[in-house]
């Protein structure tokens, strides 16, 4: 009588790392086609898994947009011994460095589109990617909501807004530019 005996793995495809394949492709996708044409099949393919891996993973081409971004963004790089205008500085840094990534700026603006029209996908945008960042921000900084979503608002929209219009990344000299702005409005 022969035994059964069970498989060392699961059959199919080994999926540790799989997010970052998918990311990768995301962003890769992006880049290459623009926002609208990197669909979840174009995507799928292009990080050589199943349309229904992703789906599992995220429900919606805007979910899976916002986790991408959640990852190229990453946490803020604050030092506790900075001062606020340092740790703000740092994170409109990090915030330029990112949108002029190959893909993201595209991705960030794509998302944000879609998300006007869509509440639900507006609700994951902000819970997943926004919140985080300006909970980070009121703490380090001591300001309200309100004043943290001013600043948010003036960098991001004026990076996504230059890249938009030039398909270019702000310049350096117009990074400091808008730094300094901001800066001065938190006194």
């Amino acid at each position: 009588m022969a035994r059964a005996t069970t498989p060392a793995r699961p059959p199919g495809r080994p999926r540790s790392g799989i997010d970052a394949e998918v990311y990768a492709a995301t962003l890769s996708t992006v880049h290459e086609l623009g926002y609208t044409r990197a669909t979840v099949d174009r995507i799928a393919a292009a990080a050589g898994v199943a349309k229904t891996t992703i789906y599992r993973r995220w429900p919606s081409k805007g979910a899976l947009i916002t986790a991408c971004l959640v990852d190229a963004f990453g946490p803020l790089p604050l030092n506790e011994n900075d001062t606020p205008a340092q740790m703000l500085e740092s994170a409109l840094r990090l915030g330029a460095a990112k949108i002029g990534e190959p893909g993201v700026g595209a991705a960030f603006a794509g998302v944000f589109t879609d998300a006007i029209g869509d509440p639900e996908l507006r609700h994951v945008l902000s819970t997943q990617l926004q919140d985080p960042y300006r909970l980070v921000l009121e703490a380090a900084l001591g300001e309200p909501t309100q004043r943290v979503l001013f600043f948010i608002d003036v960098a991001i929209g004026t990076l996504l807004h230059r890249m938009g219009m030039t398909g270019e990344p702000m310049v350096e000299e117009d990074v400091d530019a808008l730094i300094r702005m901001i800066l001065r409005e938190l006194g």
